[in-house]
């Protein structure tokens, strides 16, 4: 797996060097010098390549000439992330059908700068952590817990059976994020932006939540609708008064 541009290959050098396995660094880039410095401390080797072997390793894209091979996504145990959520304030981010690794990835960098979310997605039906996703996720990934689970029902059940309310981002005919009093602990749910949440997962929710549209007839995209609704869900949680 390779990691590629500035702020995602930094963020994972300080984030979890461990999981580097070599640098690359393109002659001439500004970075050699911090990159090296930082990777020697962990043992991490370091190669500077010209120009054509940069574009090879990148497959031509905008690496900002440093490319970070890694090992695989480290995927977190959904059974261990509900274990604690009584007391962890954990908030549930149940992606149903999410494939497009653009949206994964913004979704990523979102609630990582939020914080104190976990996602969760299916083995099927969804796009994986992969490089695509590590990119455009510019090094959130490196704070998000991600769970994979057989079967997204299954989890959201189990989550119930844990005290933990199940709310749903739909288009319309939801009560107005903005307005409704959440419970905690919460679970979201949100569903890809042509087919939204399948019916056989609307029908586990306790709650469903919109984004008030100036305009009818336009949407927002899965990333961006997510973000709104992580950040009042967030914005809401912090009120909470403190359990001692």
């Amino acid at each position: 797996m390779k990691i590629y541009g500035k702020n995602p290959v930094l963020e994972r050098l300080k984030a979890d060097p461990k999981s580097i396995n070599h640098i690359f660094v393109e002659i001439g880039n500004p970075e050699h010098h911090y990159v090296a410095m930082k990777a020697r401390k962990h043992g991490i080797p370091v190669s500077v390549v010209p120009t054509t072997k940069m574009m090879k390793l990148s497959r031509s894209l905008n690496s900002q000439g440093l490319v970070m091979e890694v090992k695989g996504f480290e995927y977190a145990d959904y059974d261990d992330l509900l274990e604690d959520v009584a007391t962890s304030g954990l908030t549930f981010l149940f992606l149903d059908g999410i494939t497009d690794p653009q949206n994964f990835g913004a979704i990523l960098r979102s609630v990582a700068c939020l914080g104190g979310i976990a996602v969760v997605i299916p083995t099927h039906g969804s796009v994986d952590v992969t490089d695509t996703v590590t990119r455009v996720a510019c090094g959130g990934e490196n704070y998000v817990k991600v769970a994979k689970v057989s079967n997204l029902n299954n989890a959201i059940e189990k989550a119930k059976s844990k005290g933990v309310w199940i709310a749903g981002g739909v288009v319309k005919d939801g009560d107005d994020i903005a307005k409704v009093k959440l419970p905690f602990p919460l679970g979201l749910v949100m569903g890809s932006e042509g087919k939204g949440i399948r019916d056989v997962t609307l029908t586990r929710l306790d709650l469903k939540l919109t984004v008030p549209m100036a305009q009818p007839r336009l949407s927002l995209n899965a990333a961006h609708a997510t973000t709104l609704f992580c950040y009042e869900i967030k914005r809401q949680k912090d009120q909470q008064p403190r359990k001692k």
